[in-house]
């Protein structure tokens, strides 16, 4: 084998997939992936700003009359963000080493359903075609779920229900029987004549009398059916704290076990690695050294 020159020394390091994994791709991908460095947080916090203001306008052109006063004011500020958010777009798939990964996956999915509907609306431009044009606009809702990768937080969330979604689960189909098995009895208490015409009318019933929300459009009118109604609303109290005390306990467990930070793994993007990690805990990857600026001047 022959041995390395020392040019061939200097060259950047190569992932299998022949991508450089250093240089100024790595400085793109820590500013546009983590937000630990000064960079990466005027990154982020210019995205927020930007992708806050794109839905309020979103929302504020859905209004008939200001949307016939205002909408070509609308319709540039529109292609502003989408440019914008095309280029950011761009941009990650450019930095990261597998950009098909990130294109598929869920956030990579939401940057493209962000930016897809203004394009896709050029080719409805008929009169018949208004409401999807509509449809279209509305999907540029999608931005808003954009915010949850620029908050380490959010991820952190979003590992916490991961962790307890069998215990989420349990608890849900406890809450399924109890409510099938009241329904019924409401159905056999109550009866067609006081509105429970069916059981899965009477499921709906307890379900929305177990949750607290209680539409009013059917009630008990028996003593009987009114003691059982009662009952459930007080067992809803309780039954609505317990994924959320699941939830809260699981994500407090892991902000005392590990600094939450967003730093990024290269290879598969999974987010929020300790900062003295050397590797991925999903993948395995060695990790690029870790990068953060302190906010002490």
């Amino acid at each position: 084998m022959p041995t390395p020159t020392p040019d061939s020394a200097r060259q950047p390091q190569r992932d299998s997939l022949g991508r450089p994994n250093e240089g100024w791709r790595l400085l793109l991908y820590t500013i546009v992936f983590e937000a630990d460095t000064r960079a990466g947080r005027a990154f982020d916090l210019t995205l927020i700003c930007l992708i806050l203001a794109s839905v309020g306008i979103v929302m504020i052109d859905s209004v008939e009359a200001i949307h016939a006063r205002w909408g070509e004011l609308f319709t540039v500020l529109e292609w502003f963000f989408t440019a914008i958010f095309t280029v950011e777009y761009m941009l990650r798939l450019v930095c990261v080493q597998r950009p098909r990964a990130y294109a598929t996956s869920f956030l990579g999915v939401v940057d493209l359903l962000s930016v897809a509907p203004t394009y896709l609306a050029l080719f409805f431009p008929g009169l018949q075609a208004l409401i999807d044009v509509r449809v279209l606009r509305m999907l540029r809702i999608f931005r808003i779920l954009k915010l949850g990768a620029y908050v380490a937080e959010y991820g952190e969330l979003g590992r916490a229900i991961m962790a307890t979604r069998r215990k989420i689960a349990v608890f849900l189909s406890f809450v399924l029987m109890v409510v099938v098995v009241l329904g019924t009895l409401m159905y056999v208490v109550e009866g067609p004549a006081n509105g429970f015409t069916s059981v899965p009318v009477s499921v709906y019933w307890a379900i929305t009398t177990v949750t607290t929300v209680g539409f009013g459009d059917i009630t008990p009118k028996t003593d009987l059916g009114r003691l059982i109604a009662s009952m459930m609303m007080l067992m809803g109290w309780g039954t609505l704290a317990v994924p959320t005390g699941i939830v809260s306990a699981e994500f407090a467990s892991r902000r005392k076990l590990s600094e939450i930070t967003t730093r990024t793994c290269p290879e598969c993007l999974s987010e929020g690695h300790q900062p003295q990690a050397k590797y991925c805990r999903d993948c395995g990857i060695h990790l690029p050294p870790y990068q953060v600026e302190s906010n002490e001047k």
